[in-house]
């Protein structure tokens, strides 16, 4: 039997200092990503995405202006590049568990990944890549769009001008 020249509370500072030390290796070694903290903000409670993020454009130097760049640089960005996305910025559409329902949201990142979220105003949709037009397809001729509403096909029939 061999006798140790420890005491007691050596060995218990040595297997506590231990334990804190692979605690530390494990936090470093972790790169599973983190949960986006994105809450609601009538609830408090954390919203699930159930969309993809819709990035957003600027096409004005005033919408520039609203975000903090200064006039002159605002101005000289929009005539060097008829559109800016912003980066930062994006709608996408969330599920509350409170309200049980599915809102459009305005979000915005903030230092330190930190989001801010708003119900998107009707005015950002006109800003947002990727997404339909909510008239339909503007260079669609109106027979075109009805047309493509009917559920039966008659062939000739339906040009009213031939019968």
């Amino acid at each position: 039997m061999v006798k140790s020249d420890l005491s007691p509370s050596a060995v218990t500072f040595r297997l506590v200092f231990r334990e804190v030390e692979l605690q530390k290796r494990c936090d470093r070694n972790r790169n599973r990503s983190k949960r986006r903290s994105i809450y609601c903000p009538k609830h408090g409670c954390y919203l699930d995405s159930v969309s993809q993020k819709h990035s957003l454009y600027v096409d004005r130097a005033e919408q520039l202006q609203e975000r903090g760049l200064a006039r002159r640089q605002a101005l000289l960005a929009v005539a060097a590049h008829t559109t800016i996305t912003l980066s930062g910025e994006w709608l996408e559409a969330f599920w509350c568990d409170e309200c049980q329902s599915r809102h459009w949201y305005h979000v915005r990142r903030l230092e330190n990944n930190h989001y801010e979220a708003s119900i998107a105003p009707p005015e950002l949709w006109q800003q947002a890549i990727g997404v339909i037009h909510p008239q339909g397809n503007p260079s669609v001729s109106e027979f075109t769009r009805k047309s493509s509403r009917r559920t039966t096909y008659q062939g000739v029939g339906d040009f009213s001008c031939l019968q």
